[in-house]
């Protein structure tokens, strides 16, 4: 099951570059995880200081 960032998500950016796929981007009012390419890998949740991000 892919990760998903949730609501408390502040934009810092530090998961989009700590991804080694490379499925995370900006999206309009936070960032994003695209699940056809997210490998569960949990790479970015160990990267994001607010703990936004979580397995979905």
């Amino acid at each position: 099951m892919a990760y998903v960032i949730t609501n408390s998500c502040v934009s810092c950016g530090s998961c989009e570059s700590g991804c080694p796929v490379e499925a995370i981007s900006a999206g309009d009012t936070q960032y994003v995880i695209d699940a056809s390419l997210c490998v569960d890998c949990g790479a970015c949740a160990d990267t994001c200081p607010v703990s936004a991000i979580i397995q979905g």
